[in-house]
């Protein structure tokens, strides 16, 4: 029997568009489940037994214990009674006071040897500023207490330097005229009243110089203690003049 081909009815003609709908069909689909959506069902009713909590409770009363203790112990006797000798020779020991009577006398034995002569240190005292020094030093021919030698020393040293500095060299330098010079002077009187450690701090060079050497010329004083001791006193003396 011969088999008839009918080209209409060929399926592959229609592939492409099977296919296509194939694929359609399928990403319908998954969108679908994609986007569906469950929701719970509502509770119409509950059942069950409800128990209550209150009547189950139970109060527990806590009441002390009372423990009876037997007063009368009782008394184990043993099997065997062992027979003690009463008679045990005891040393007894003596034991010595060692507190002394009032009566009794203390014996020392004098030994040189063991004398040992310990020779006390010399205290050196740093010098000390003339503002807190306790006995200030004594400028020739102040006399007082300690209050009015303060004031003494420092209006001597004063007229002292005015009356020596040679003002007119301030001109000779060419300072502006009616200028104020400052002039700072620092010394040191001694444990002997002598004048060192002269130091000075001037605008110039000449100044200083004049200054230094009015200080010089101090003469020698009754030197300043501290503790009864002669020290160093260091002094500041400021110098102020007004340029004619």
């Amino acid at each position: 029997m011969e088999i008839k081909k009918y080209p209409d009815a060929t399926l592959e003609n229609y592939s492409k568009i099977l296919i296509q709908l194939g694929l359609v069909l399928s990403l319908f689909l998954v969108y679908e489940f994609m986007t569906y959506k469950s929701y719970q069902k509502p509770v119409k009713e509950l059942t069950g037994t409800f128990v209550t909590l209150e009547e189950d409770e139970q109060i527990v009363d806590i009441k002390p214990v009372e423990v009876e203790v037997n007063k009368q112990s009782k008394v184990v006797i043993p099997d065997k009674i062992v027979k003690v000798d009463d008679e045990v020779d005891v040393v007894e020991t003596i034991i010595e006071s060692t507190e002394t009577d009032e009566s009794d006398a203390i014996i020392v034995k004098e030994t040189t040897n063991n004398i040992v002569e310990v020779e006390e240190e010399e205290v050196i005292v740093e010098d000390v500023p003339f503002v807190i020094i306790e006995n200030v030093p004594v400028f020739p021919g102040c006399t007082g207490n300690n209050k009015q030698l303060r004031a003494c020393f420092s209006d001597r040293i004063s007229k002292f330097v005015s009356k020596r500095f040679n003002v007119n060299m301030a001109t000779e330098l060419g300072l502006q005229s009616g200028s104020i010079q400052r002039i700072y002077v620092m010394f040191k009187i001694d444990h002997n009243g002598n004048i060192t450690n002269i130091m000075a701090r001037a605008p110039h060079k000449k100044l200083k110089e004049e200054a230094v050497r009015v200080i010089k010329l101090l003469p020698t004083m009754a030197p300043g203690r501290q503790r009864g001791k002669a020290v160093g006193v260091k002094y500041g003396l400021p110098i102020v003049f007004k340029v004619e």
